[in-house]
């Protein structure tokens, strides 16, 4: 109950590393994931476009030269291209085997002499640089265009042993064309990811103010203004409901908060009257046991009330001298006889409530005194946390059951005879105390037997 809602889990569990958080940051990966592969799957088939156009472009002339040639239309016998049918015959290798070829100009045009009827050994090519000053070039074509060069050197062997060679320019510019798509691709991203993701904080705005609203909700800040219903229909579907269920929780914790002032009037009348009638008691040893017993009941009957109510206090939290606090709860039980070390130090200003920060420690110290017949109470702090470390020297408590205790009603002791020990609420009370304060409450052996209580709050 003394526990601040939250908005638990947030994703955190099932997102990897590295990926963003947040659905603007989400929405953006995902378009621009999708926005990176259109634009693979777009350069990909540009470029076999590319290349098809290209091996079209060079097998087609290239062949009807090489099948001319063939039939001694358009050789060159000289040994050099002629002015137009740019085909020499050879009788040696048509180039250094070393050059790298291409064999996809090479397959069609294999496949276009077929067609043809012209028949031949064997085709190859090879791709070389171009040399602008290579006569047949400055006859036939010119300069070269700045951004060619490179030309392929297409080979057909006869069957005769000769060899027939064309050479055709070979159009690369797939760098060029890279470059173009990437601006391309930036362009598109800055386009469309910026509406996008203008957009996308406009409909997730609605939702942080709803995260951050369920993150302050807390059962005592009933009066909190709604969160405002806006964004798209299903997001201002949410907020409702949202705002819906804040005031059905904050209705039913008001009634509990009533039926449980009712049930401490009904309980506390009865008791009244018991501690009246035991005063007519003759038997001194009988009152004073009725009196004790009414006594512990009353004070059962504070610590359930106040666990039930602890998140919805009445009392505010103010700022107290923690040191002088701790002190009072030693001196009542100096003043009842047990034996209570706090050691005096200076103010210690730390922002709590007072009356429950009391009864809490009053608890740890109550139950070191009934199972070890003293306690020590000391005070450790940081910048952040001040720390209250309630100890004693008694039987401990069994490793595996240190955090089991701290359950309401939780006892050591199966049975529920009270010489034994409490109803099991005096830790639990303390924790839920500690955490309506921001803190905590561990629990842990002293070396050398014992139990020391760590109360933890925060410096504020």
């Amino acid at each position: 109950m003394g526990r601040r809602l939250h908005a638990g889990g947030r994703g955190d569990a099932i997102l990897r590393a590295g990926q963003p958080r947040s659905l603007v940051g989400q929405l953006a990966l995902l378009v621009a994931i999708a926005l990176f592969v259109a634009q693979a799957i777009n350069f990909t088939l540009l470029l076999r476009e590319r290349r098809s156009v290209r091996l079209a472009q060079t097998a087609g002339p290239a062949a009807a030269r090489l099948a001319d040639a063939a039939t001694d239309r358009g050789t060159d016998r000289g040994g050099e291209d002629g002015p137009r049918g740019r085909v020499r015959r050879v009788s040696g290798p048509p180039f250094p085997a070393h050059l790298p070829a291409e064999p996809d100009v090479a397959a069609a045009v294999r496949s276009l002499l077929r067609e043809a009827g012209v028949r031949t050994a064997a085709v190859t090519t090879a791709l070389r640089p171009i040399d602008p000053a290579d006569p047949p070039w400055r006859r036939t074509r010119g300069p070269p265009p700045p951004d060619l060069d490179t030309e392929v050197v297409i080979a057909a062997r006869l069957g005769d042993g000769t060899w027939l060679v064309t050479r055709a320019p070979w159009w690369g510019g797939e760098a060029g064309l890279v470059w173009r798509l990437v601006l391309q691709t930036l362009i598109i991203y800055a386009a469309v990811l910026a509406p996008l993701l203008w957009i996308a904080r406009r409909v997730a705005a609605p939702l942080r103010d709803l995260t951050r609203a369920a993150e302050r909700f807390a059962p005592a800040a009933g009066a909190a203004a709604p969160v405002p219903e806006r964004g798209p229909p299903d997001v201002t579907a949410l907020i409702a409901a949202f705002n819906g269920l804040r005031d059905r929780v904050t209705a039913m914790l008001d009634e509990k908060d009533r039926m449980l002032g009712a049930i401490g009037h009904d309980l506390r009348t009865p008791l009244a009257a018991l501690r009246v009638r035991i005063e007519s008691l003759e038997d001194e040893a009988d009152r004073r046991r009725s009196a004790e017993l009414i006594a512990d009941m009353d004070r059962t009957l504070d610590d359930i009330l106040s666990l039930a109510r602890l998140g919805r206090p009445s009392e505010p939290a103010t700022e107290v001298d923690l040191a002088a606090l701790l002190d009072a709860v030693a001196e009542d039980f100096r003043d009842l006889g047990a034996r209570v070390d706090c050691p005096e130090r200076p103010r210690l200003a730390v922002r709590l409530r007072p009356t429950l920060m009391r009864r809490a420690v009053r608890n740890l110290v109550d139950n070191a005194v009934k199972y070890a017949g003293a306690a020590e109470l000391t005070v450790a702090e940081t910048a952040q946390e001040v720390r209250v470390l309630v100890s004693d020297r008694g039987p401990g408590i069994p490793p595996d059951r240190l955090l089991a205790v701290l359950e309401p009603f939780a006892r050591l002791e199966p049975s529920r005879n009270r010489d034994t020990g409490g109803i099991g609420l005096g830790l639990a009370l303390a924790r839920a105390v500690a955490r309506d304060a921001g803190g905590d409450l561990s629990l842990a052996n002293r070396p050398g037997g014992g139990l020391v209580v760590t109360m933890t709050v925060p410096r504020r």
